[in-house]
């Protein structure tokens, strides 16, 4: 794609704009979001992505619509992996709820930016090392398997940058209201608030090492790369609220990106090796990429829900009361009881 610099201009102040109303709407009313306010605000960011790509395919074809859909949705669904950890980071630095937006959105704002530069600097190395395919479709295969091996529970360590920021910056020990800095007798420090947004910010480029390759895999165009991790973690913010409850019903969500992460690995080999001259090895299709990351979301989904729904359903069934003989801890049961003081009688 060759597009001129207008193009990513506008495309970037789009987003710009987008974020400060945003933030705008975060600031004057800080509180916990209602359900029907999510739902609206995902809804709205589903939908101005499904509009670029549907512009995007009329204005430069369905190639590059297809590659940016296979990409969006890729990143969309690692983010929503990535939601575990933000509640982990939410309950361990105990932020108040009402600030909770706040912290999402500055947060979200530090990982677009170094996600932006993690991308540039992909696409600078691919163009010049064509061997980073075999590196990066090895990569995304190991990481599938580690997904589908026996999972640790989830845990937040402490990463270099926010240990760095702990150890340099003093830090009051409780929060003052959404403010990032305070002045305690008369010395200007930074507040718990600080910490969490640089935790949020930091841990999501942790993730992106796996998310970035996996979209360069699905294209190397930088501008389909940035606009699809950018529709992905817009609107991050309400998509945590709304499935919050609903992310320990994803039971096979795990298993579900493992797949896609291994199908987009095999898939950078594959093409790594057709470009190295190795007739056997095909190019993949977009469309095929597309049908394949889409069908295992939804059956992923699907065999989730049905899952925990069999599950509660055997927990709510009450215990069958066997007759006859002792219970566990030797007592007669009681229709034994009963039927001696019958005979008593």
């Amino acid at each position: 794609m060759n597009l001129p610099g207008w193009v990513w201009a506008v495309t970037i102040i789009a987003f710009i704009v987008m974020i400060a109303i945003d933030f705008y709407l975060v600031a004057r009313n800080p509180r916990d979001p209602s359900f029907r306010e999510c739902v609206a605000w995902v809804s709205f960011y589903i939908l101005a992505a499904v509009a670029f790509g549907l512009v995007l395919t009329g204005t430069a074809g369905a190639t590059y619509g297809g590659q940016f859909f296979a990409g969006w949705l890729t990143e969309y669904s690692l983010s929503v992996d990535n939601l575990f950890v933000f509640v982990i980071i939410m309950s361990r630095f105990a932020v108040p709820v009402e600030y909770r937006q706040k912290v999402l959105l500055i947060g979200i704002v530090i990982a677009l930016l170094l996600r932006g530069v993690f991308i540039a600097a992909g696409a600078q190395a691919i163009t010049r090392f064509d061997w980073l395919f075999y590196l990066f479709g090895a990569f995304l295969i190991y990481t599938a398997i580690k997904l589908v091996g026996p999972q640790q529970e989830d845990e937040f360590s402490e990463n270099v940058a926010l240990r760095t920021v702990r150890r340099v910056l003093p830090t009051t020990e409780s929060y003052h209201g959404a403010s990032v800095f305070a002045r305690i007798d008369g010395r200007r420090m930074v507040t718990p608030m600080l910490i969490v947004m640089v935790a949020i910010g930091t841990t999501d480029l942790l993730f992106a090492l796996d998310s970035i390759p996996a979209i360069f895999g699905l294209t190397q165009e930088p501008y389909l790369v940035f606009t699809a991790n950018t529709f992905a973690l817009m609107g991050l913010r309400q998509l945590y609220f709304l499935i919050g409850a609903l992310l320990d019903r994803l039971v096979y969500l795990s298993k579900g990106l493992a797949l896609i992460l291994a199908f987009i690995g095999v898939k950078l080999v594959l093409e790594a090796l057709h470009h190295d001259g190795v007739e056997w090895a095909p190019e993949v299709p977009i469309l095929v990429s597309l049908g394949v990351i889409l069908g295992t979301l939804l059956v992923t989904t699907v065999a989730s829900l049905l899952k925990t729904r069999r599950d509660g359903r055997r927990a709510a069934e009450p215990a069958a009361v066997p007759t006859g003989g002792a219970t566990d801890d030797g007592q007669p049961r009681a229709s034994e009881v009963a039927m001696a003081e019958r005979d008593a009688s």
